[in-house]
């Protein structure tokens, strides 16, 4: 308990610890939805006339994998089937689960089967922890309908789940909860006298509840047990306990930002990072890194993406970017956090704010397209290295030779005579390489400069 924090009375505390078996149950565990109707946030697949609803009230429900962020409604959703349908119901969690007890069930489901024609559900929570090797041996156990999967997973099953078994189960994705919806299911725990708040008389402020569900990331299960916390911290008063913004940020202590370094939030925040920088909006660009660094990424996995962008989307317009952006990233590795997060930080407002051009980009990839479609030519005689047997060495024109350091002369292969890749941006850096080019071409030529046919400018 923190100094100055009001320990509450032993009547104070029987009020909020509701037991199970002589253990306290969360505001967040004794809200959860009993009914497909209190559910929130999910109506295209638990509204009505929505499929996975028609499912569930059939009690025809087939394989199936519910993706989705934290506290979306996956383990509710499970628990809601567990109660409507015929079948036997099993829990597992893949964090400590393994073959031994995938075999137990599957050989329970069969013996369930024959004495009794009835069906078995396999509930499996955080799917995505089960390696290669034990979801395929899930497979035939699907595949025949020894038991009905369901797989809950926080991640991307494209690739968090192996193909053979995402191809045999249905997928549905959970939608991220809105404030709207969160504000929704504290008022629901404020009033609920059965298993919420409403014995407590709690009142919230408005500003406080709204406070409360923009800081909960869109996960209900934070949202609530921070209202728990609230309440007991919350003042008992004449008329009941009232819940205030400060009461909020005291529960919280600190927002918790919505980030998974290993799930889609990683690969979406970076995204998000790279087209604002692209899009040359330096707000947004230091906004998602924010997110990354209070979301626990890591700060090498940004400065890597940094340089990239650097030069694929600034480049020629401004070749200072890759530069800065290479000192940010090796500055990461000198100081560390937090104070890395500086040169990040200035780096990601110089490239957001730097003229763009993606003309190297496009330029290697024009190329190697031309490689890939019709092979690459043989060097020219006059441009290769060392002594050729045949002694078919043609005459190199070596530029210093020549004023102003250019001389007239073949250099690609002769099947590409005249073939640009290069298609430079108008932009003040990139006219100036190509008027620098052809200025120095010029004088070239008009000094009388001898040579092969060129292929520059």
């Amino acid at each position: 308990m923190k100094p100055g924090r009001r320990k509450p009375t032993q009547r104070e505390e029987s009020l909020f610890a509701a037991t199970q078996n002589g253990e306290h149950v969360p505001l967040a565990a004794r809200m959860r939805p009993r009914e497909l109707d209190e559910v929130v946030g999910q109506d295209h697949l638990v509204g009505p006339g929505a499929p996975l609803r028609k499912l569930i009230e059939a009690d025809a429900l087939v394989s199936m994998i519910l993706q989705g962020p934290p506290g979306s409604g996956k383990s509710t959703i499970a628990r809601i089937i567990a109660n409507k349908t015929r079948s036997h119901f099993e829990l597992l969690s893949a964090v400590t689960a393994g073959v031994a007890d995938i075999t137990r069930i599957a050989a329970e489901a069969r013996e369930r089967r024959q004495l009794y024609d009835r069906g078995t559900i396999l509930f499996m929570d955080e799917l995505h922890r089960l390696n290669k090797a034990q979801q395929d041996y899930l497979l035939p156990y699907v595949e025949e309908g020894v038991f009905v999967l369901i797989g809950a997973t926080t991640e991307n099953p494209y690739y968090s789940v192996t193909g053979p078994l995402r191809s045999r189960c249905r997928l549905f994705v959970l939608r991220p909860l809105d404030e709207e919806h969160i504000l929704c299911l504290l008022q629901r725990a404020i009033a609920d006298s059965e298993r919420g708040l409403g014995n407590l008389a709690v009142h919230a402020t408005e500003d406080a509840l709204r406070l409360l569900a923009a800081q909960a990331g869109g996960d209900a299960r934070v949202a609530l047990n921070v209202l728990e916390t609230a309440a007991l911290l919350a003042p008992a008063e004449q008329g009941g306990r009232k819940i205030t913004t400060e009461t909020v940020h005291q529960a919280l202590e600190r927002p918790m930002p919505s980030y998974d370094r290993a799930a889609d939030e990683h690969y979406d925040t970076i995204s998000a990072y790279i087209k604002s920088i692209r899009g040359s909006d330096p707000d947004a660009a230091i906004y998602w890194l924010a997110k990354m660094l209070e979301g626990g990424e890591d700060p090498r996995f940004i400065a890597r993406r940094m340089v990239i962008a650097a030069a694929e989307d600034i480049g020629l317009a401004d070749p200072r970017a890759l530069t800065l952006a290479v000192a940010a990233a090796q500055a990461v590795d000198l100081v560390g956090l937090p104070e890395c997060q500086i040169p990040l930080a200035e780096a990601t407002i110089y490239l957001a704010c730097a003229p763009k051009s993606n003309s190297a980009y496009r330029a290697i990839a024009a190329a190697r397209e031309e490689i890939q479609r019709h092979g690459s030519a043989p060097v020219p005689a006059h441009l290769a290295g060392g002594v050729r047997p045949d002694d078919r060495r043609g005459e190199y024109l070596y530029p210093h030779d020549y004023p102003y350091g250019w001389v007239a002369q073949q250099y690609l292969p002769e099947a590409l005579t005249g073939r640009r890749f290069w298609q430079p941006k108008d932009n003040m850096v990139e006219r100036k390489l190509v008027e620098e080019l052809l200025r120095r071409q010029g004088q070239a030529q008009s000094s009388g400069v001898e040579g092969g046919e060129a292929n520059g400018g």
